[in-house]
């Protein structure tokens, strides 16, 4: 490997390290642009050419990535949160004795979640999202009638 080729193949890794500790998309543009620097060093022995692929590189992935993040940046989706209104309307099971005025647990789309209800629940029952409340889910137990309204 020449010296070149060494030189592009650190500074890649280095860009890459520092983007990894950052997170911050700063520094990925630039490691794209070693790797094309790199590839280059194994045709040409010319610095300068190599320092102006890793230039042109680096700033066609920098011009082409910013503005898809920012539009991803400017959509503010409200985040799903634990007690998400997507459990509303789904069965589950109670995993623990759910009773009136007591937090319970019971087993939705198989994650454990918290659980009330207005009617003791013991363990095993069949039940079915009615509400959320936080991160607590509001249960009743599925029988004939409420599988039927469903």
């Amino acid at each position: 490997m020449t010296p070149d080729a060494l030189f592009w193949l650190v500074a890649a890794i280095a860009f890459v390290v520092l983007e990894a500790s950052t997170t911050a998309l700063v520094s990925i543009w630039f490691a794209v642009g070693a790797v094309a620097a790199l590839v280059t060093s194994f045709f040409t022995r010319s610095l300068p050419v190599e320092g102006a692929v890793f230039a042109v590189v680096s700033a066609i992935a920098l011009f082409i990535m910013v503005p898809t993040l920012n539009k991803r940046r400017k959509k503010r989706e409200a985040p799903i949160t634990n007690g998400s209104p997507l459990t509303i309307g789904k069965q589950g099971v109670v995993l623990v004795d759910v009773n009136p005025g007591y937090l319970g647990r019971v087993r939705v789309d198989g994650l454990d979640w918290q659980a009330r209800s207005d009617v003791p629940m013991p363990q095993g029952t069949p039940c079915r999202v009615t509400d959320v409340d936080g991160a607590v889910l509001i249960v009743c137990p599925v029988t004939v009638e409420t599988t039927a309204t469903a």
